[in-house]
């Protein structure tokens, strides 16, 4: 079995490099039984961060990843993330309380904001310091956010991660936002690391996993895997999809590998806006 590798955030807890995201889970009762054995498999693999969200099937991806990690919640690193319209100091209580209540838990390891709304900044993460002290969750960060919006978090507050989407075909966040994050030892978790499958067919991925006998999606992730401070958290709903994803930790990308994809999928030579899915 390739051997996990683990990211340290902010605070310096180490989390695994390749976690599990569960966007559209939980959602269709006649996959719920393929879903939690994905969810199952992927902790059994080591992939034991789950990242989930109270937007998620409006809470059915909660209650489906608190049922697959009944009996083995000490073995998770549980990620959730707070509505931009929830995160006033009232309502981000209320939202983390229902949230532990759908995942059987009565602690998130690392609660988010999901994206920027019209509530400051400062007043969401005086509400998460508070959930932190009060033990509800134990660290808390953020999600689309870019250089701009970091720089209003209150001074002297480092979120533990900061969500965005990255991969192959976003690649907007080198040119500015991982070095902003890196300088501050904040690494970046990838959402979408596989574009939602739309990389399938590419030529160019296609001849660099024919080389390393490996699929173009896992050539997809192990690019996104390269950097030492990012975390993927690709979703897969079957046990088979887990098991390729986790086969890409063991995926070395050659010198060359990487000059072809960057031929391919060019890096940004100017500031671009965010992109969020």
């Amino acid at each position: 079995m390739t051997a996990a590798r683990n990211v340290a955030l902010a605070s310096g807890t180490s989390v695994p490099a390749l976690g599990q995201g569960t966007w559209c889970m939980g959602e269709e009762p006649v996959r719920r039984s393929e879903e939690l054995a994905a969810l199952r498999r992927g902790i059994d693999l080591g992939m034991s961060l789950i990242d989930t969200a109270e937007m998620y099937g409006s809470g059915a991806s909660e209650e489906l990843v608190g049922e697959a990690i009944r009996g083995r919640r000490d073995e998770v690193f549980l990620v959730s993330k707070v509505l931009p319209s929830n995160a006033g100091a009232r309502g981000t209580v209320d939202a983390c309380h229902a949230s532990l209540r759908r995942l059987g838990t009565d602690r998130i390891d690392l609660y988010l904001l999901h994206w920027r709304g019209g509530v400051p900044l400062a007043e969401t993460v005086e509400a998460f310091e508070g959930l932190v002290r009060d033990g509800r969750i134990g660290a808390w960060g953020v999600s689309n956010l870019d250089v701009d919006d970091l720089a209003e978090l209150p001074p002297g507050a480092v979120p533990e991660t900061n969500q965005v989407l990255y991969n192959l075909t976003r690649r907007g966040p080198e040119y500015d936002l991982l070095p902003w994050c890196r300088g501050r030892s904040v690494p970046v978790m990838a959402y979408s690391p596989l574009e939602q499958g739309r990389l399938l067919g590419h030529s160019v991925l296609e001849s660099v996993a024919e080389a390393h006998a490996a699929t173009p999606l896992q050539v997809a992730l192990a690019w996104v895997l390269r950097h030492d401070d990012v975390i993927a958290i690709p979703k897969a709903s079957t046990v088979a999809h887990v098991e390729d994803n986790h086969a890409a930790l063991g995926l070395h990308l050659t010198d060359e590998d990487l000059q072809a994809l960057d031929a391919a999928f060019p890096a940004p030579t100017r500031k671009l806006p965010l992109e969020m899915l």
